[in-house]
């Protein structure tokens, strides 16, 4: 039971707050009940130990960073519209340009000041996750990894493309992406690839591309979106619904994350 001291003086513990100035004693929620929701689905949004520090008002867009202003006026934007106008966004850059500070940013930002349900997933991992589901000594399935991919009011989805494609994980992003889509959700995405077709004739995996081994991380990954295009990575397919769910939005230039280390350690 709470102490009188406890509840809140807006509320008084009912959760609404009266909107001065309506005539019909209007109300809407209370500070206090989006802070206590905040809390809760900043724990479950499952951001990472290392972009906890994220948000839009610690985005560097000053100096040498001044290219990314548009960057971090249209996640600004984005949020402020939400839910009114739901299209997701497609954050495009070099790695290390700040995409996934911006993504990060902005989900909290939803959940803190709307109360908006938003989860993060990385594309690499949870393939991975999805591959280890398949083996029976693992306590999970694949639906059970999925529903909240499926499901989750916001999905922050980053790095696509960062594994190299088998008909596997295009069947696998292309079933969240229509899922989505088709549910009326909305999709956040950070890429380092192009937006660009295929270069490669029907955007085809090369030979020895084709095997369906566990998704891993490594420094033929990293150069590859010097070579590729979002379209060989994802199909082209694809890369055309991402059109019809996200705004565009281009971050290039300096090294975002670099930059953000050093001032740490001034």
């Amino acid at each position: 039971m709470k102490t009188a001291a406890e509840v809140c003086p807006l509320c008084a513990g009912t959760g609404w707050k009266p909107v001065p100035g309506t005539p019909d004693g209007g109300v809407k929620r209370c500070d206090c009940l989006l802070r206590a929701r905040g809390g809760a689905l900043i724990a479950a949004a499952r951001i990472p130990k290392r972009y906890e520090h994220c948000e839009l008002s610690n985005f560097d867009f000053e100096g040498p960073l001044s290219h990314l202003e548009h960057a971090r006026m249209a996640a600004y934007r984005f949020v402020e519209e939400y839910p009114v106008d739901k299209t997701g966004l497609l954050l495009i850059g070099n790695a290390g340009s700040g995409k996934t500070h911006l993504a990060v940013g902005i989900a909290k930002a939803l959940i803190q000041e709307k109360g908006i349900e938003c989860v993060f997933y990385d594309y690499a991992d949870l393939l991975k996750q999805i591959q280890d589901s398949y083996n029976p000594s693992v306590q999970t399935t694949e639906l059970g990894l999925l529903r909240p991919v499926f499901e989750a009011e916001v999905l922050v989805l980053d790095d696509l493309g960062s594994v190299r494609p088998t008909d596997w994980r295009w069947d696998t992003v292309r079933l969240i992406l229509n899922t989505r889509y088709n549910d009326g959700r909305t999709t956040i995405i950070t890429t380092n690839f192009p937006n660009k077709p295929p270069g490669k004739p029907g955007g085809k995996p090369a030979a020895d591309d084709e095997d369906d081994s566990p998704p891993r991380a490594s420094a033929q990954d990293s150069s590859d979106q010097v070579k590729y295009t979002l379209g060989d990575r994802i199909g082209e397919p694809m890369r055309s619904r991402l059109h019809e769910m996200c705004r565009i939005v281009k971050m290039e230039g300096l090294d975002y994350r670099k930059k953000f280390k050093r001032a740490r350690f001034v």
